[in-house]
Parts: C-alpha cells; sequence; structure tokens
C-alpha cells in the first residue's frame, strides 16, 4: 500500500515513520524548501535555534517515547526553566513557593485559590474535592472568565489571568473556554514547589528529533518543493488547490463512494503525478479544504517571532518573561537562560514573540524593520541597561496560522482523523485542527495526530 503524505512537518514525518513500521510505502510532499515545520531552525554560532520557541513538558510522553525509538533519547536533557512575571517596571520571579509568596500583586488568599486551582485541587465549599478537573469535556463551553471568578478570586483573574489571555488571545480572550485553560494546567506536569517546573529540549536543538525522523524514514522519500495541487479519486472524482470538493459529473460526492487514486504535485520541474492508494494531510486545514472542499471552521491566529542575538544577557537567569502590561509583544524568552550560551558560540539568544488576531493588525502589516524597531524601543523601556549597540542580528519569522484560537465549541469543529465518510476512502487529517490538539497544540500532539492516522490506515488495510 502506497500513501502520500502532504506536508513535511513533524505530523507528517510522524505518520511516515509509523506507516513505514507498519510495512506501507509512503511519500511526503512538502511544499517548502524546509522540514519539520513550526520546529524548522536557524543557523547560529554553535547549534542550530528554532524559529518559534520550543520546549517540552513532562507530560508529553509520546514524542519523547519516538525520540528513544529513533535513537535520540539521550538527547533529551530535562532543565529547570526559570518564569518571570513583568508587571509595573518589576520582574518578579515565579517557580519555587518561596517567590509565589513574595508576588506582591495578589493577596495570600488569591495566591492560595491560584495554588489549589494548579495542583487541580476544588476547594469550593470548604470541602477539597480532587476529581473535579478530570472530565475536561465537561467545560468545553464553560467562559475562562466565569469559571476562573469561581474557581478561584476575581483578583487572581484580573490580577494574574487577564494580562496572559490579553497577550495570547487578544480581543478574543472571552470566547476561550475554560477547557482550554484547565487542558493547560495537566499539559505542563508537575512542578517542584522548590526548584519550578523540568522542560525538556533536545541538545542541538528539535533539528535532532526532525533529522532522526527524516532518517528513519529515508531521505528519498521525501520532497521538498513539492506542493500537492489535486487529488484525484478512483471513480474519476477530482479537486484541485484552487478550491473545490472532491466530485464526480454530478456534483461534490456526499456518500463518500469515492477513493483516493493519485496527486497531482507541482514542483520547480513542472506538474507530477503519484499514484496513491490513501492521503494524509498533515497541514492546516486550509490545506485540506483546498484539496477537497472540507470545511473546518476553527480559527487560527497568526504569530510574528523574533530571535535577537546578542552581546549580552538582557534577563540574567529569566528564561520565560510573561509581560502584565500593553507591550507591542505579549512574552520575552531568553533561550541561553534555560540552555547555555557556549552552545551557540557564546550568544545570547532572546525570542521575542506575540500572536496576532487579524491580518489587519499593525504588527502583521509591518515590514520587518517597523517591527524591530518598535520591539528594540519597547525592550529599552523595561530594561534601561539595554542598548541597541547590542543586539548583533534579528531575524523574523511569521505564520499566519501558529495556533487555534480554543473557543467553546471547539470539540464540535476538529477535523476527524479518517474522512471516508465525508471526503472520500482513503483522505486522512493529521493536521493541528486534529483532536490530538485539543486542549493544547503541542509537538506531542502532531506525533500523536501522526500516529493515529498511520494506525487507521493499518487497520484498515
Amino acid at each position: 500500500m502506497t500513501v502520500g503524505i502532504v506536508g513535511g512537518g513533524i505530523a507528517g514525518l510522524a505518520a511516515a515513520y509509523r506507516l513505514q513500521r507498519h510495512g506501507h510505502d509512503v511519500r511526503v510532499f512538502e511544499a517548502s524548501d524546509d522540514l519539520g515545520g513550526l520546529a524548522a531552525v536557524y543557523e547560529t554560532s554553535g547549534d542550530p535555534i528554532e524559529k518559534f520557541y520550543h520546549h517540552l513538558s513532562k507530560s508529553e510522553e509520546t514524542i519523547v517515547e519516538l525520540a528513544e525509538d529513533l535513537g535520540v533519547g539521550d538527547r533529551v536533557e530535562w532543565i529547570y526553566g526559570n518564569d518571570g512575571y513583568y508587571v509595573d517596571g518589576v520582574v518578579h520571579p515565579l517557580n519555587t513557593i518561596w517567590e509565589i509568596a513574595a508576588y506582591p500583586h495578589m493577596s495570600l488568599y488569591d495566591k492560595f485559590r491560584l495554588g489549589m486551582l494548579t495542583m487541580e485541587v476544588d476547594v469550593r465549599g470548604g470541602v477539597p474535592s480532587f476529581d473535579t478537573y478530570d472530565d475536561l469535556e465537561s467545560y468545553e463551553d464553560v467562559p475562562i472568565r466565569e469559571f476562573l471568578v469561581e474557581h478561584t478570586t476575581k483578583g487572581v483573574y484580573e490580577n494574574f489571568f487577564e494580562p496572559l489571555l490579553d497577550a495570547k488571545f487578544g480581543d478574543r480572550k472571552d470566547d476561550v473556554s475554560a477547557a482550554w485553560l484547565l487542558g493547560r494546567i495537566k499539559f505542563r506536569g508537575e512542578r517542584d514547589l522548590l526548584k519550578g517546573e523540568q522542560l525538556g529540549y533536545f541538545d542541538g536543538s528539535f533539528a535532532t528529533l526532525i533529522d532522526a525522523l527524516i532518517e528513519g524514514v529515508g531521505r528519498e522519500h521525501v520532497q521538498t518543493g513539492a506542493r500537492v495541487v489535486d487529488l484525484q479519486t478512483g471513480d474519476g472524482g477530482s479537486a484541485t488547490a484552487d478550491g473545490g470538493a472532491v466530485a464526480t459529473e454530478g456534483g461534490p460526492d456526499t456518500t463518500a463512494s469515492a477513493a483516493v487514486e493519485s496527486v497531482t504535485v507541482e514542483t520547480d520541474d513542472g506538474r507530477e503525478t503519484h499514484e496513491l492508494d490513501a492521503l494524509v494531510v498533515a497541514a492546516m486545514p486550509n490545506v485540506l479544504e483546498d484539496l477537497t472542499g472540507f470545511e473546518c471552521d476553527i480559527d487560527f491566529q497568526g504569530a510574528v517571532c523574533a530571535v535577537l542575538t546578542l552581546s549580552e544577557s538582557l534577563m540574567d537567569e529569566t528564561y520565560w518573561l510573561n509581560v502584565a502590561h500593553d507591550a507591542p509583544f505579549g512574552a520575552l524568552i531568553e533561550h541561553t537562560n534555560f540552555v547555555p550560551p557556549e552552545r551557540y558560540g557564546g550568544d545570547h539568544l532572546l525570542y521575542v514573540a506575540s500572536y496576532v488576531q487579524s491580518p489587519e493588525e499593525w504588527l502583521w502589516q509591518a515590514d520587518e524593520d517597523e517591527v524591530e524597531s518598535r520591539w528594540l524601543e519597547h525592550i529599552g523601556e523595561m530594561f534601561p541597561d539595554f542598548d541597541d549597540e547590542q543586539v548583533e542580528e534579528v531575524r523574523i519569522s511569521r505564520n499566519p496560522r501558529a495556533a487555534p484560537v480554543y473557543e467553546r465549541g471547539y470539540l464540535d469543529m476538529v477535523v476527524p482523523y479518517d474522512l471516508a465518510d465525508e471526503v472520500a476512502d482513503g483522505v486522512y487529517y493529521a493536521g493541528m485542527a486534529s483532536r490530538a490538539q485539543y486542549p493544547e497544540r503541542s509537538l506531542n500532539g502532531g506525533v500523536l495526530a501522526g500516529f493515529e492516522c498511520a494506525d487507521r490506515i493499518a487497520e484498515k488495510s
């Protein structure tokens, strides 16, 4: 059985790897020249670094198991990352129980209620309950503000969560469900009260895993600069990347009697046709819609992310700094306060990142020089000792669909793994709109989605 895979990110490569283990032939088609998707990297004076920041949480077990299977499990390092919260000109560390207790912008009772929630203990009514938050789906339609005020306090919402939600979701924050927040709490894993949270990172960047996956699949089975523009089905149906559903002479196929037959791929050398028995779309849902006509109603937010190469450290020990005021970015992430700068030739590497809710926003419309100028100016306002002369290089990446908006009713909009009933037999979906990326998207979710599709194909073959 020959399976085509649209997308050379971690989901597509994981699907290919798993399918080969099931004994199937695979062909991965990546439209860009780079593999890895959001885990693609820049070169530095030492190890490469991701264009968009990445780390692992302890709960992400599947990706670690994959790394072990690929022979790079020993390259995963677990490091304590120091978090901070910038409020009123001060960086407040929030890692240990003592630092949290010293945080001045919440009352002691607020901190107690916040702590209970992060430990998934419901103390409403005075009697602790340890299973209230087990069923995430029961909170799918609960507004996040309503949930937080009821399950913590109004002070916790206004003085801690609301600025974070503004940075993450902008004017869509009131649409977000409580299930997303609870899922994120579960996702982040255990925290040592005296040290903070351990986070995972690959020695050599996530390129270590991507390269191992490519080697495992076989470079000869992966084609870059190859955009799938047409899907043909066995009954003569077809769809094009210019839009339109899989169709027969009578119009769009609604009985799903069609079956995958081949795809047309556009490369620099022209168009070529590949015969297939199944197709996994491991890309954003707009790609799925272009190929099949299947519409996904999930809204996505874009991201603008810069990597600054600095001659000096900006934040001493802080790795991840959330910003509580109205800044032109959502977070500052000093990567070399997490991974030693010696691995990057002694350079200090700082991510400056912001989500974008609309392509009409200034940040999305501005050119790179304008973004750089505004961001550096604001960093200087936050850190008076910062000097532009410390900046050796600025590299900016943009992605129009970096993460879903986890609004209420999200589960009703996820795309099924197996689209036999909706599109055609042999069409599968492993992109970011899949169930594996709920209630928080992650590289681990990408691996899970790829595996889910591969296993379903194996069961049917």
